[in-house]
C-alpha cells in the first residue's frame, strides 16, 4: 500500500494549502478560508474554491449566476479583500520531516515524539501565511451545466450542498451564496512562493483518464484555516464512485472547509485529478456519503481562456500546468473491475435504489426499493451499454423479515454485463441499509447493513433451475437471532430468575 500510495501522497502534500479571506481593517467581521491547491510555486499560482470570495464580490453573489458568466476579473472584488495563502513544509525543506520508511514525506511534528534540540533547530513546522492576489473567479460552464441538469429543477427541492446540515442554523443569504458559487473557483498569484523551493507544477490528469472505480486521494484542509497544525493537508482514500463530464463523485471523506482541494490519482502517480466542488451532500435531509468534484483539466482549460481575455494577466495562461500523458508502455485509463457493472439501477415510481444482476434476466434489489406490491420497475444498466429493461417483482420479503429483499424478472436479456459468482463464504453480499439510531435520528451512511450472498444463493439457484419461490419465502421467517442482531439489540444470556 505504501509503493502504491507514495508518489501520490508525496504530490498531494507538496500541492495542498489553505485560503483564507478577510476585510482589511475589520477583523471583526470574520474569515473565510477554505483548500487549495498550488499549481506551481514558481510562480507561485494557486486554485481554490471561489465561495470564499462570495461576500466580498462588488455586484453581491447574484454576478456568479449569470447565463452567460464564465469568469470574472480580479478587480470584481472590493478593494478591501485581503488574501493569504499558508502550506505545509515541503520534502526538500529543512521544515519538514521524513517519516520513517516513506522518504519524502512530511510527517506534522506534533504526530511524532516531542521535539528535541535538534528538531527546534530546524525551524517553524508550518510555513507563514503569505499575502496573495486575486487574477480572476472562473467556472467550468460544461460542469454548471451537468449539475443544473442534474440537481436543478424539481430535484433542487431533494438536494442540499451547502457547508452546513440542513437542520443547522444558516441564513437564507449565505445558504444562497453557497449555492451560487457551487462550480466557482479562485486563481490566485501568491509573490515570492517560489523562493527556496521547487518550481515544479502539479501533473494534470486530462478528461477520461480514469475510469468508474479507480482509486483516488484527497488532500484539503477540514474547517479551513482552523488549526492548520493539525488539520493542513489531511489525506483521505476512495475512488471514483461515477463521472458525468467533469462532474465527479467520490466515497473519499471529506469534511466542510476541504472546497478547493485536490483529488490526485494513483495512476499517473499523483496527476491531479479534480478540485473538490461540495464536500457534503444531503438528499432529502439524509447524508449522502459522497463528495461532489470538478475535473480539473476542464477547469484548467477554461482558465486559460479566461486569461487569454483579461490583458493585464494574459501572460499567466502559458505557465498553468499541462495535462500529463500515460507512461510509455501502459494504457492511461484503466478499464476498472469488470464486476462493476452488474450493478444496476432500480427504478420503481419515484423510488429509486441500486440492485445486482445474478443472472441475465433476474436482478436482486431491497424491498424498500421495489416492495411486493410493484407491478413493473425499470432497470438501467451503463455499462457495457446503456440499457432501460423492463421487468417485475416476483418475490419481496415481509415488512416484518430482517432480509430487505426483492427479486425482479426482466422482460428482456441483460447483454454483455457479466454475472458476479457467489463466493462460498461471507467475502460479498448486497447492501440493504445505512444505519440509523432511532434515538437521534441520525443516518450513518458509512455504516451500511449487508445480507451476505451465502444467504440467498440456494434460494435463488433453486428459483432459477425451477421458478419455485419456496426458498425465498423462507426468507420471512428469520429466526430470532437474526431479528436481534438487525436491531443492534444485545440478547439476555438468560432469562432472569424470578425472586418469588
Amino acid at each position: 500500500m505504501r509503493r502504491h500510495w507514495g508518489p501520490s501522497m508525496r504530490a498531494a502534500e507538496q500541492a495542498g494549502c489553505v485560503v483564507s479571506a478577510s476585510r482589511a481593517g475589520h477583523p471583526e467581521a470574520g474569515l473565510w478560508s477554505c483548500s487549495g491547491v498550488i499549481l506551481s510555486r514558481s510562480p507561485g499560482l494557486v486554485l481554490c474554491h471561489g465561495g470564499i470570495l462570495a461576500p466580498f464580490l462588488r455586484a453581491g453573489s447574484a454576478a456568479l449566476t449569470s447565463a452567460d458568466a464564465t469568469f470574472l476579473p480580479g478587480d470584481s472584488c472590493g478593494d478591501d479583500l485581503r488574501l493569504h495563502v499558508q502550506w505545509g513544509p515541503t520534502s526538500g525543506s529543512a521544515a519538514g520531516r521524513a517519516e520513517p520508511g516513506r522518504p519524502g514525506l512530511c510527517t506534522p511534528r506534533c504526530a511524532g515524539p516531542p521535539p528535541g534540540p535538534a528538531a527546534q533547530r530546524r525551524g517553524p513546522l508550518l510555513q507563514p501565511p503569505r499575502p496573495a492576489e486575486l487574477l480572476l473567479l472562473l467556472s467550468c460552464p460544461a460542469f454548471r451545466a451537468r449539475f443544473a441538469r442534474l440537481f436543478g429543477g424539481e430535484a433542487a427541492e431533494q438536494w442540499h450542498f451547502a457547508s452546513a446540515a440542513p437542520d443547522e442554523p444558516l441564513s437564507e443569504d449565505e445558504e444562497e451564496d453557497q449555492l451560487r458559487a457551487l462550480g466557482w473557483f479562485a486563481l490566485l498569484r501568491v509573490p515570492g512562493a517560489g523562493a527556496g523551493a521547487p518550481g515544479s507544477a502539479v501533473s494534470v490528469a486530462p478528461p477520461g483518464a480514469l475510469s468508474k472505480g479507480a482509486p483516488l486521494l484527497a488532500c484539503g484542509s477540514p474547517f479551513g484555516a482552523f488549526c492548520p497544525d493539525i488539520f493542513l493537508n489531511t489525506l483521505s482514500r476512495g475512488v471514483l464512485s461515477n463521472a458525468v463530464g467533469p462532474l465527479l463523485l467520490t466515497d473519499a471523506r471529506c469534511l466542510p472547509g476541504t472546497e478547493g482541494g485536490g483529488v490526485f490519482a494513483a495512476r499517473p502517480a499523483g496527476a491531479l485529478v479534480a478540485l473538490v466542488a461540495a464536500p457534503l451532500c444531503w438528499k432529502a435531509r439524509e447524508w449522502v456519503g459522497l463528495t461532489l468534484l470538478c475535473a480539473a483539466a476542464p477547469l484548467l482549460a477554461a482558465a486559460r481562456s479566461a486569461l487569454a481575455c483579461l490583458p493585464d494577466v494574459a501572460c499567466w495562461a502559458a505557465l498553468l500546468p499541462p495535462e500529463v500523458g500515460a507512461p510509455r508502455g501502459l494504457p492511461l485509463r484503466d478499464p476498472g473491475p469488470p464486476w462493476a457493472a452488474a450493478a444496476v439501477l432500480v427504478e420503481c415510481g419515484s423510488v429509486w435504489g441500486s440492485g445486482v444482476a445474478v443472472a441475465p434476466r433476474l436482478v436482486v434489489t431491497c424491498r424498500h426499493v421495489a416492495p411486493r406490491e410493484a407491478a413493473r420497475v425499470l432497470v438501467r444498466s451503463a455499462t457495457p451499454k446503456s440499457v432501460a429493461i423492463w421487468g417485475h417483482v416476483v418475490f419481496a420479503t415481509q415488512e416484518t423479515s430482517p432480509y430487505d429483499i426483492a427479486v425482479v424478472s426482466l422482460e428482456e436479456d441483460l447483454e454483455g454485463v457479466p454475472i458476479p459468482v457467489p463466493a462460498e463464504h461471507f467475502h460479498e453480499g448486497i447492501v440493504a441499509s445505512n444505519t440509523r439510531d432511532n434515538n437521534t435520528g441520525a443516518t450513518y451512511p458509512h455504516l451500511n447493513f449487508s445480507i451476505p450472498i451465502t444467504v440467498l444463493q440456494p434460494a435463488l439457484q433453486r428459483y432459477c433451475q425451477t421458478g419455485d419461490l419456496g426458498g425465498l419465502q423462507e426468507l420471512d421467517g428469520a429466526p430470532e437471532p437474526v431479528r436481534v442482531v438487525w436491531r443492534l439489540q444485545r440478547p439476555l444470556p438468560q432469562l432472569p430468575r424470578s425472586k418469588l
